[in-house]
């Protein structure tokens, strides 16, 4: 059984609501609120520091907030609720609620002393408790799926970075996910390498994956994005469907980051 249910179209895949994460004095995350439906692409943009990526990793419990919730599919993440108050769950059950959550990092965090399919077999060895015959074939049908399956017994060093990062997102395909999380998936890559990156994540999209993508990639944002927010200094400062928030900013902070990444 997946840690989390069967998605229902009747109910966000992600529900946050009044998140706020602190660092020391630093008030990274100001009271977020957010919702993704199954199936949708929310990309979120804005300047460095704004708190895109510390969202983001609370969503899956790699950063623990100060107050607010999380809901992946209906399921609370992080805490169990009795008689009206929050427990902090233990990390095992953290780590099985995160199994059907993919995260891909800006690095690619490789095993350097596997080959791409080692690399890919390892969740589902380690963590799903596959059998190795179906962890490889797992492995071999992620490969596939991102056009890397002629590479499987290549080591990272002999992989270019759009390689490795496709090797990366294999990885979180191979445990199967019903929510995949992109934190600047490009941002480490050569630019004539990043393309590569985003056909894969194109082909994840039309498929039917609800993501949440933080990105610098406007172009992306505006041709697969469904949702588009825009925060700065912790706060949500624009959200609405994507293309519409592109083409007329209703907010002058949003227009002035846009200008500037446009020009």
């Amino acid at each position: 059984m997946s840690a989390l249910r069967s998605p229902s179209a009747s109910r966000p895949m992600v529900e946050i609501a009044g998140l706020h994460k602190r660092f020391g004095d630093n008030h990274v995350l100001k009271g977020i609120d957010l919702e993704v439906t199954p199936g949708e692409v929310m990309c979120l943009i804005g300047p460095s520091g704004s708190g895109k990526s510390t969202l983001l990793r609370c969503v899956n419990r790699l950063e623990v907030p100060d107050a607010g919730t999380v809901h992946v599919d209906g399921e609370l993440i992080g805490y169990r609720e009795r008689n009206g108050k929050l427990y902090d769950l233990r990390p095992k059950d953290i780590a099985r609620q995160r199994r059907p959550i993919g995260m891909v990092f800006q690095r690619f965090n490789l095993f350097q002393n596997k080959t791409a399919i080692e690399n890919i077999m390892e969740a589902p060895l380690r963590v799903a408790r596959e059998t190795k015959e179906v962890a490889r074939e797992r492995a071999l049908q992620a490969l596939d799926r991102v056009g890397l399956l002629d590479h499987q017994d290549h080591y990272p060093v002999q992989l270019s970075g759009g390689q490795q990062q496709r090797v990366a997102i294999a990885r979180a395909l191979a445990m199967r996910p019903r929510l995949m999380l992109f934190d600047e998936p490009t941002s480490a890559l050569d630019p004539e390498l990043v393309g590569e990156v985003l056909d894969v994540m194109r082909e994840l999209a039309a498929s039917g994956m609800t993501m949440i993508v933080v990105t610098h990639e406007i172009g992306f944002a505006r041709e697969v994005g469904d949702q588009l927010v825009f925060m700065a200094d912790g706060r949500i400062v624009e959200r609405g469907d994507a293309r519409e928030v592109l083409r007329n900013p209703q907010n002058p902070r949003t227009k002035q980051f846009l200008d500037a990444v446009l020009a």
